[in-house]
């Protein structure tokens, strides 16, 4: 029998983006699910070495736990996509991007977000690999 694995419905493929989130980072929740502040506890598709620690970057599906908002979602987990990051990150064309936070927003695990807008800007890169993400997005840079 073979490992059950999360197969995301990303429009793309996972890009190399500089990593900006590891385990234990907390973000924000860009999104009016009732959460405010999580913590990042996984990233289901990556692959490292022995030991060491998962990392997200814009765009990546992780796998977060509520730790302040509304009492019925605080200690629950979900998915998230990563729309912001604090850590500059080089795009194709040569230009650096860098936000003020590092924020998520909340997903069901096939990718179609709970909530029903989105709160602040989103990256290009996580708009174009999530369709879903895009159509509620109100500012994309």
């Amino acid at each position: 029998m073979g490992k059950k694995t999360l197969r995301s419905r990303a429009a793309h493929p996972r890009r190399r983006i500089t990593p900006g989130l590891v385990t234990g980072s907390k973000v924000v929740v860009a999104d009016n699910s009732g959460a405010k502040i999580a913590m990042v506890i996984g990233v289901p598709e990556v692959k490292t070495r022995l030991r060491r620690q998962p990392f997200a970057s814009v765009g990546d599906l992780v796998t977060i736990t509520v730790k302040r908002g509304s009492p019925d979602t605080v200690g629950q987990v979900f998915y998230g996509i990563v729309v912001r990051q604090r850590k500059p990150y080089r795009r194709p064309d040569g230009t650096r991007v860098a936000f003020e936070d590092n924020a998520v927003v909340i997903v069901t695990p096939e990718g179609t977000p709970k909530a029903t807008e989105i709160r602040g800007p989103v990256a290009r890169e996580a708009a174009e690999r999530w369709s879903a993400i895009a159509n509620l997005a109100t500012i994309i840079i």
